[in-house]
């Protein structure tokens, strides 16, 4: 893909790359506490729409976030969209440590 249509296109690998730093910023180094969830959700989130919009680019994004303590229960998820293929993308972040799982999902839709 040539630099033209990457500044326009939904790049799966830098959204990976952003909202991996995000989560990696607020949760490294804690360990999963069920009365921070509401804020560590929240706050990666916000954090991560906030690094997305400063990309500049022509999209509107969905941005959902799950932590869910290491149990060993299982998580199944299912996200549909009707979008166009050829502007629109998603993209899903799975990050961990010893205690939780975060799982980050980033629609974007061409505006």
């Amino acid at each position: 893909m040539d630099e033209g249509q990457e500044e326009g296109s939904f790049v799966v690998e830098e959204i990976n790359q952003l909202v991996m730093e995000v989560v990696d910023q607020l949760l490294s180094g804690s360990n999963y506490q069920h009365s921070r969830i509401n804020h560590w959700t929240s706050q990666v989130v916000e954090q991560s729409l906030n690094s997305l919009t400063k990309l500049g680019k022509p999209f509107k994004y969905i941005v959902n976030c799950v932590i869910m303590q290491k149990t060993g229960a299982g998580f199944h998820q299912a996200s549909s969209c009707y979008w166009d293929n050829s502007t629109d993308g998603s993209c899903t972040v799975r990050w961990e440590n010893k205690t939780m799982y975060c799982i980050v999902s980033v629609f974007g839709l061409a505006t």
